[in-house]
């Protein structure tokens, strides 16, 4: 790795060792799991108190239209740490692990003399009821806790509570599979992941850092401490935007997840009652206040020790949640806005811009370039996301970034599989339209986002939609090999009896003109556009 100038100096800034070493910004890379974007107080929800992630947004950039590569944890993951896609990357479901020659941001900087460190989840390789096999990703430091229930061993967070004596049943006790009270705030995972990130910070050294705090809330279960649930009354909290009926015409993965999230075991919304659809939406809330409340500790701690000026802050999340939106709770096989929509905020004191709003399309794989963009250094070509640093320094357009954005789904969950069809998904979204293909079944979803932006008018319009925004460069993301499949947008499948045509045909299809492997195409085209 070159390291061609700092900051905003540029590559014809001159620099010794010494000043690069001090000068250069440390980075604290907050994710939370499955938060949406719409739950931020100052970005427009009135029912939900987030006053941290408020400032932090006051003093840098947030982005509105921030999309994810997957709307689930380990291929969106792997996209957003390596800035590639998760075609390219392999890593393209829950349960598959990153291939051990990717490359992610944090040994590029590890490499560069960054000391990095990570509390939490990591999650881009299996890991279930063991501890996730490691690549050589540069953390020095690596305090490791998937979720917190005391299936591993190695589970940090576990082993923390029994050093302080605490018994994992004593203090949580679920009730049910829809919403209640958690462990208390004193002894809750998300307490634990920000203090080992604080040690971290608070650690002396002579060089820049980059700590990763991978926050595991407001994943599901949804079970925030009662002291934050008391907080939210459902009464007053609106109802999940769903239309009756609106599923009956769309693919059999969402009429399924209807009736059962993951097959049927959680959070069936036609077999609750709106009250206790609320009580979710409540529980979820809280749990991001409890979030907002460890994000102002970390915040803290950059001020008193007098690093906040000189610290790139970042405030993401890896996907969405349905919550109860279209008529499905937790993730899947689901391009909603609501699913692959995730907070963005970037910050870095006197670097960039203060309580700048930009709606621009942005993609979770343009964090990489834009970090290494900020250091002064060189963007290996393998990278395929596209820099923010002019839209954070306000040299270029805010609302001006990209044409579309792009998201992937492939097979993922048994009880999916299980399924005659089989679900891998290519999605394009532009700021008008978006348009869903599902690989080799010859159906999919468009929808015009002016007329209909909540998504809930299935096809309506189209002909005309697909004529005035769906062009080359936009059919070229798709896993198709021509354009024939558009017909079958005008009329919405009866996908209950539709027979399954295959297995895995055009899963891992280039676009066109791209070499037959997906890992070969990424390789030799550093950009799908």
């Amino acid at each position: 790795m070159v390291t061609a100038g700092l900051a905003l100096g540029g590559p014809g800034r001159a620099a010794s060792e010494e000043s690069m070493k001090s000068d250069r910004p440390n980075i604290l890379w907050i994710c939370t799991d499955q938060q949406r974007f719409d739950t931020i107080a100052c970005l427009g929800n009135s029912h939900i108190r987030t006053p941290n992630i408020d400032r932090l947004a006051a003093g840098g950039v947030a982005f509105t239209h921030a999309f994810a590569q997957a709307p689930v944890c380990t291929p969106s993951r792997a996209s957003f740490l390596t800035g590639r896609y998760p075609r390219t990357t392999g890593a393209r479901r829950n349960g598959q692990a990153i291939p051990a020659d990717e490359v992610l941001v944090t040994k590029m900087l590890a490499d560069e003399g960054y000391d990095c460190g990570l509390s939490g989840k990591l999650h881009i390789a299996p890991c279930q009821k063991r501890v996730e096999k490691r690549i050589d990703d540069g953390y020095r430091v690596f305090h490791w806790s998937h979720d917190p229930h005391p299936n591993w061993e190695e589970n940090e967070y576990q082993q923390w509570l029994k050093a302080k004596g605490i018994v994992w049943k004593d203090i949580y006790q679920p009730k049910g599979r829809k919403a209640f009270a958690g462990a208390p705030a004193e002894h809750h995972q998300t307490t634990w992941c920000t203090d080992r990130a604080i040690d971290f910070m608070k650690e002396k050294r002579e060089g820049p850092w980059l700590m990763s705090v991978n926050i595991f809330a407001p994943h599901h279960p949804f079970d925030p401490p009662g002291e934050y649930l008391e907080r939210y009354d459902p009464d007053k909290l609106p109802d999940p935007a769903y239309v009756e009926g609106e599923l009956d015409n769309k693919p059999v993965f969402q009429q399924v997840d209807h009736d059962g999230a993951y097959g049927g075991m959680l959070l069936g919304f036609s077999k609750m009652s709106p009250r206790e659809r609320r009580e979710v939406t409540a529980a979820y809330y809280a749990m991001i206040e409890q979030v907002d409340d460890n994000v102002g500790r970390l915040l803290k701690c950059l001020d008193e020790t007098g690093q906040r000026d000189n610290t790139i802050v970042i405030f993401m999340s890896d996907h969405g949640e349905l919550l109860g939106d279209h008529g499905m709770y937790l993730k899947g096989p689901h391009m909603y806005d609501c699913s692959i929509r995730v907070p963005l905020i970037i910050s870095w004191p006197g670097r960039f811009k203060a309580g700048l709003r930009s709606d621009a399309l942005v993609e979770l794989v343009d964090i990489v370039p834009t970090l290494l963009g900020a250091l002064g250094m060189e963007v290996p070509v393998r990278v395929q996301g596209k820099t923010l640093l002019d839209i954070c320094t306000g040299k270029a357009d805010a609302h001006k970034h990209r044409d579309q954005v792009y998201t992937e789904y492939y097979i993922g969950q048994p009880f999916h599989r299980k399924l005659r069809q089989r679900p891998m998904l290519t999605t394009v979204r532009t700021r008008t339209a978006k348009i869903t293909s599902y690989a080799g079944m010859q159906i999919g979803e468009l929808y015009d986002l002016e007329g209909d932006p909540g998504e809930q008018r299935f096809g309506e319009g189209v002909r005309g939609l697909v004529a005035r925004q769906w062009q080359a460069s936009a059919l070229g993301h798709l896993a198709f090999e021509d354009e024939s499949f558009l017909v079958h947008l005008t009329r919405p499948p009866s996908t209950r009896s539709r027979k399954h045509r295959s297995e895995r045909r055009s899963a891992t299809r280039s676009p066109p003109a791209a070499a037959s492997s997906p890992r070969q195409s990424a390789r030799r085209c550093p950009s799908p556009r």
